[in-house]
């Protein structure tokens, strides 16, 4: 018999893939995302709880770069790598998608922002609850910068990655983006609610939950979001959660009344927003014009 008669019969799922299929899909996502999310941060997490002296500082580079490699496709086999490529939402982006994506990223970093000025003015900003969990003081100033910006690094892909990526873009076929968002944003809150700050932002919680994934099903891609969860992660880290970029001083509008200061901020938010619901609409038009063009150019 020849070996172009010889038929290569399909390797029999196994017991777990069977189990795995049979859960509903919206729990296969909230597992999948939950799982991929937790082992880049307790990643960090045991880094920096059991490698000796600042060596961990060297290694969480490393870890980052084989779980990116990893979760992205670039490491999976087959159709997993297929599936892991598609969740993971692995395109390539074009100039204008770069320029207006980043655009889109800056803005959700403004909005927050301002939100949390514009918050702290109504109520008071309870910095011992901010602060009780990242305690610098006993880092050498050189390296406490560059902590600050690995630990948003790592909020930054892995939070994207688990929950923009493997949550929501599942949930995106079965529910639609509006659903999807809406799931994975409460998810989002949830997760957050051990954290001693968390209480009085609830809502900013959500709102930037909402924000990066409304910029990932526009854009496509998941590159935008993490720029944008990165850098908002290092304003909170040296701003609000310490006080290496400086402290909040500013008092509640019930001790100060009305003034300028509030109606300024409030005004930035107001307008950030706006224009990044006007950004990811050019986006997400952007996206779709360069699928149209791609489909066209291969037939």
């Amino acid at each position: 018999m020849s070996k172009e008669n010889i038929a290569v019969q399909p390797a029999e799922p196994s017991t777990f893939s069977k189990l795995w299929q049979r859960l509903p899909l919206i729990i296969r996502a909230l597992i999948s995302g939950f799982i991929v999310n937790s082992i880049g941060v307790f990643s960090w997490i045991a880094v920096l709880m059991f490698v000796p002296g600042y060596w961990g500082i060297f290694l969480m580079p490393i870890l980052l770069f084989l779980y990116w490699q990893y979760f992205s496709g670039r490491w999976w086999p087959g159709r997993s790598g297929d599936y892991c490529r598609e969740v993971f939402r692995s395109q390539k982006l074009s100039a204008a998608m770069w320029g207006w994506g980043i655009s889109a990223a800056l803005l959700l970093v403004l909005v927050f922002q301002s939100a949390f000025v514009v918050t702290f003015r109504f109520i008071e900003f309870p910095a011992e609850s901010f602060t009780a969990a990242y305690n610098l003081d006993n880092l050498p100033t050189s390296l406490v910068w560059v902590v600050i910006v690995l630990a948003a690094l790592v909020a930054g892909i892995c939070e994207e990655t688990g929950f923009r990526g493997y949550m929501q873009q599942p949930l995106e076929k079965a529910y639609g983006p509006f659903w999807s968002i809406v799931i994975v944003s409460t998810v989002f809150v949830l997760v957050h609610l051990h954290q001693a700050w968390a209480p009085p932002v609830l809502i900013h919680i959500f709102a930037v939950s909402a924000m990066a994934g409304v910029l990932a099903y526009a854009s496509g891609s998941l590159l935008p979001g993490i720029i944008a969860h990165t850098v908002l992660d290092i304003f909170n880290f040296s701003y609000w959660w310490s006080d290496v970029a400086g402290s909040y001083q500013q008092r509640p509008i019930s001790e100060t009344g009305v003034d300028m200061h509030l109606i300024l901020w409030s005004l930035v938010m107001l307008a950030g927003f706006i224009a990044f619901v006007v950004v990811t609409r050019k986006i997400n038009q952007v996206r779709l014009e360069e699928k149209k063009t791609a489909s066209m150019s291969e037939n």
